[in-house]
């Protein structure tokens, strides 16, 4: 989502790295610059100028020309004034109510509600363990309803299917549901509807009246742009939102919504959806965003990420297989891969690793095409004897492979010199120590010690 932000950021602010003195001409050039990346990604123009005027007032105080390095100053000065724009800190959720604590979740058609219910639901389950019951009183797409009782089956939290067709009546049965069998959070979906609708905006009032909800969260597409914040600001008047989700944060969306929704609306951004599974929700944190922006990485949001997606019991099989001795496979490579999937792909990690902004935009490009979906599926055409001994496919046992696979033999290729490369790095390894080591340095923010 920041990858162009950053991109144009980094280069405005490239000039000024490295040098002994910064003259007023030297910040103007650069603040120029800022400005201009910051309006090409759609962030609103008083946005753009409170920030910049901001950056300026600070740029030129007695600190920075005092400072050792002027120049990293001033980005650092920049880094901050991301983080305060965005807000500070991490506005997690206010469920420190008596059971249940009602999420009303709202928005524009097709900005991802029901979806996002469906990741905000296992997020709950599985990061702060609560009961979670799910309602949806969408009646106008009954699709919305069935796509919500299956993504309740994915995520194993409980659906409430009232069965009315009054909105405002299914969301008070459902919190009347949700107390008697004793849930501690209820999570309602509604339709999807437009600001300009006064209809639909007198519905979704009544129901918030109706059963006064503990969070009212705004679901917002960040491909949309300014159109996102006039959605919330008009959304905000009507309901008093306590907070917003960033949905497809991973696709081509400029950046513009993330960078001014909070100063426009007041409302905090609590969550972003990076990916299309289960898992790809992010709780927000401006300071991290900033870093990313700036490519200076977010190890911390990776090694959450680690910890929610790593399965242990495999990552212990392999670096039980390490400490014996024993040859690394391409068993152990594929469920690093499917692993590395749940994680958002290669290009996500290296995305969230401290100087890799600093990589060529071709680079990270190239490594954001890797598709961990398709290696998987040459990996599983090859016969168990295969993945446990890569050296026995050779021409003939290639071709049947890549067939099996729908792949050329040139992946299959690919593929195998990776995962070779791949083995001398894990000798290096030295077992759960060097593995233990290698993570260590990644929570430090430095490199891995065999990198």
């Amino acid at each position: 989502m920041f990858n162009q932000l950053g991109d144009r950021l980094k280069t405005a602010l490239d000039d000024l790295r490295g040098r002994g003195r910064l003259s007023e001409a030297d910040v103007n050039d650069a603040l120029r610059n800022v400005r201009i990346a910051l309006l090409e990604a759609d962030v609103a123009l008083s946005v753009v100028k409170n920030f910049i005027e901001g950056v300026r007032k600070q740029a030129l105080g007695q600190e920075v020309s005092r400072s050792v390095n002027p120049g990293h100053l001033v980005v650092k000065i920049v880094h901050d004034e991301l983080v305060a724009l965005m807000g500070e800190k991490n506005d997690a959720l206010d469920l420190a109510v008596r059971p249940p604590a009602i999420i009303l979740v709202t928005g524009l058609q097709g900005a991802g509600k029901t979806t996002t219910i469906g990741k905000l639901a296992l997020h709950l389950r599985s990061l702060r363990g609560k009961r979670i019951l799910v309602t949806s009183v969408d009646i106008y797409r009954p699709a919305a309803i069935d796509q919500l009782k299956r993504l309740a089956d994915e995520v194993e939290v409980a659906y409430c299917d009232v069965g009315l067709t009054d909105p405002v009546q299914m969301a008070v049965d459902a919190l009347d549901y949700a107390r008697k069998k004793g849930f501690d959070v209820l999570i309602v979906d509604t339709a999807g509807r437009l600001h300009v609708d006064q209809k639909m905006m007198l519905e979704i009032k009544d129901i918030h009246t109706a059963i006064d909800p503990t969070e009212t969260l705004f679901v917002v597409d960040s491909m949309t742009g300014q159109d996102a914040i006039n959605s919330a600001q008009a959304f905000n008047k009507q309901l008093q939102l306590t907070g917003v989700i960033l949905t497809k944060t991973d696709g081509d969306a400029r950046g513009g919504a993330a960078l001014s929704i909070r100063y426009q609306t007041g409302c905090a951004i609590k969550f972003i959806g990076t990916g299309e599974h289960n898992s790809d929700l992010e709780p927000f944190h401006p300071e991290r965003i900033a870093s990313r922006i700036l490519g200076m990485g977010d190890v911390l949001t990776l090694v959450e990420e680690v910890e929610r997606n790593v399965d242990r019991e495999k990552a212990d099989r392999v670096a039980r297989k390490l400490v014996k001795g024993k040859g690394f496979d391409l068993i152990d490579f594929r469920d690093q891969l499917e692993q590395m999937d749940q994680m958002g792909g290669l290009s996500a990690i290296i995305d969230k690793l401290p100087g890799m902004g600093g990589l060529p935009s071709g680079t990270l490009q190239q490594v954001g095409h890797v598709n961990t979906k398709r290696l998987v599926a040459i990996i599983n055409s090859m016969t168990p004897r295969e993945r446990a001994y890569p050296a026995l496919i050779k021409g003939s046992r290639k071709r049947r492979i890549a067939g099996g696979s729908g792949a050329q033999v040139q992946e299959v290729n690919r593929l195998l010199k990776q995962f070779s490369q791949l083995q001398k790095v894990m000798k290096k390894a030295k077992g759960k120590r060097g593995l233990s080591q290698m993570m260590n340095q990644l929570k430090s923010g430095g490199p891995p010690p065999f990198g």
